[in-house]
């Protein structure tokens, strides 16, 4: 059986629980809606990502003070690495 959904006032809808329990979608992921050219959509659910997961990432060659980069990214400020 497909699940299907309905829109909603401000076109909000549900992703259904199958589909949320397969693709192990939590609150906060993000769904990209990709248009393709036959009218059709492809949706691609991606993780929220925290500190937690970028650590490691970057690689830089000057020292770096990991409380005072966490500060900055928890307040949404840009962090120079160069």
């Amino acid at each position: 059986m497909v699940p299907i959904t309905k829109v909603y006032d401000k076109y909000q809808t549900v992703i259904p629980k199958e589909v949320r329990n397969k693709l192990d979608i939590k609150k906060d992921d993000t769904i990209e809606w990709i248009l393709l050219e036959n009218n059709e959509v492809k949706l691609n659910f991606r993780k929220k990502t925290n500190f937690k997961d970028i650590i490691g990432i970057i690689e830089t060659k000057k020292p770096t003070n990991a409380l005072k980069l966490k500060k900055k990214a928890q307040k949404g400020e840009n962090i120079d690495l160069r």
